[in-house]
């Protein structure tokens, strides 16, 4: 979502570096860049000035002048005023007794449903026993969607038909959750394409019939500042306690999320970073600060791991590492479960220093390259995975017309991997260069 905006912040602070010391001169200089960054990424012209105006308070400041690194100095103040902008982080309110009740609101087309059911698996595995409410009875898709996902996830999903008023449906969905002992209700209510008396009338109703403790904005990234004026406009009809902004994973230029706190008040609580329903991540300011100035995301992208691989088969792994014997196999299965992650792109984006890597490569290009790696081991017999040193010339070619590539990409995937096995050789050996840092405890 930030790939322009981080390229350019990057390339204002390597010319910082450059400078050694900074004068005041090369801080306003600086700062421009960053003043149209920031718009070009759609960020709110007056954040975008009070944002700037606060980093430059604090870089032209003693902090900055008398350290010995003042360009390094100058990104940490940029990467705290960005938390600052985006927020403190914060979780839903699911205090008090249950059933808890999650109101989704929010413009048609927002991906408001599919929010719905993400956020339901999302609460499932923390514990809860979520009902999913199909409260969109004018657009019939809504309701055969919801029902859809929810039997995809084995959620429940309570629907009334058309004819039933909104408000009588999530009212009567309070009360099947309280004869169910079931702890959450999810309100998927009905939206417009732009924003009406009829249906503000009707969210207030909603509110007013069931007192939820969360009331929650499905907003689409890619629409920019007009997610901001469609925050504002249902924050002072409705009252919002967060947001959810969806298509973060797409090529949004990001000014919604930055933008979005400062203006409204309101704080975002979720991320939707894809299409499949645990697509949903928790909002964590400065970890977005880290990726957007291409620090990297590890706590995140450690949460997506824990959720995604095995541990058991990982421990497995780890011991076959240690004792030399990984083979092809074991590296097949890695790669499945790697995949499981999400795009290779946004698991580069969340490593310290790869986001450039990860904007020279698009997530077409190297999804299809993880596809091609697969196939050609899948061409592999079993004999062959497990012992890749039989793989003689008749060998690669009939594995080449098996998985649609060449005895060129074949021979370049075995270099690769016998390289992988010398280095995870070395770094459980004690011998080669890594001999050093085991002995120190490294």
């Amino acid at each position: 979502m930030f790939e322009n905006l981080t390229g350019k912040l990057q390339s204002v602070f390597d010319k910082l570096a450059k400078r050694g010391k900074l004068s005041e001169g090369d801080v306003d200089a600086a700062l421009r860049e960053v003043r149209l960054a920031l718009l070009e990424a759609d960020v709110n012209y007056k954040v975008v000035k009070d944002f700037v105006a606060r980093v430059r308070e604090r870089a032209i400041g003693a902090e900055v002048m008398r350290t010995l690194t003042p360009a390094q100095q100058v990104v940490k103040i940029v990467h705290e005023e960005l938390i600052n902008t985006l927020g403190e982080p914060s979780k839903l309110d699911l205090t008090g007794a249950p059933p808890h009740v999650i109101m989704l609101v929010g413009l048609q087309g927002s991906g408001k449903t599919t929010t719905a059911a993400k956020l339901a698996l999302s609460l499932r595995k923390s514990g809860h026993r979520p009902l999913l409410v199909a409260a969109d009875p004018r657009r019939p898709a809504a309701v055969t969607q919801l029902e859809v996902l929810g039997k995809q996830l084995d959620i429940p999903v309570y629907e009334e038909g058309s004819h039933v008023p909104p408000p009588t449906v999530c009212a009567n969905a309070v009360k099947r959750a309280e004869e169910s002992v079931l702890s959450t209700v999810i309100l998927d209510t009905g939206g417009r394409l732009h924003i009406d008396e009829e249906l503000m009338q009707e969210l207030v109703e909603i509110r007013k019939r069931v007192s939820p403790q969360e009331v929650l904005l499905v907003a689409d990234a890619m629409t920019g500042q007009d997610a901001v004026r469609v925050a504002e406009d249902f924050n002072q009809r409705v009252g919002l306690t967060g947001l959810i902004l969806t298509k973060a994973d797409g090529d949004a230029r990001g000014g919604a999320a930055i933008s979005i706190r400062s203006v409204t008040g309101v704080p975002i609580k979720f991320l939707g970073v894809g299409e499949k329903t645990d697509a949903l991540e928790p909002f964590y300011p400065d970890r977005l600060a880290s990726r957007i100035l291409g620090m990297g995301d590890v706590l995140s992208l450690i949460e997506r791991a824990e959720a995604a691989l095995d541990q058991e088969q990982a421990l497995a792994v780890g011991r076959k590492l240690a004792k030399g014997e990984f083979d092809l196999e074991d590296f097949r299965r890695q790669l499945r479960e790697v995949k499981k992650m999400g795009p290779l792109s946004q698991i580069l984006d969340m490593i310290p220093g790869f986001s450039q890597v990860s904007q020279q490569v698009s997530p077409e290009l190297t999804d299809q390259q993880m596809k091609r790696v697969e196939a050609i081991v899948n061409s592999m017999t079993l004999e062959e995975r497990h012992n890749p040193r039989i793989i003689n010339a008749s060998r690669k070619r009939r594995i080449a017309r098996g998985s649609g590539t060449t005895v060129q990409e074949i021979n370049q995937l075995l270099a690769q991997f016998r390289q992988m096995q010398r280095v995870m050789k070395q770094l459980t050996s004690g011998r080669g260069p890594f001999s050093m840092l085991r002995q120190l405890g490294v």
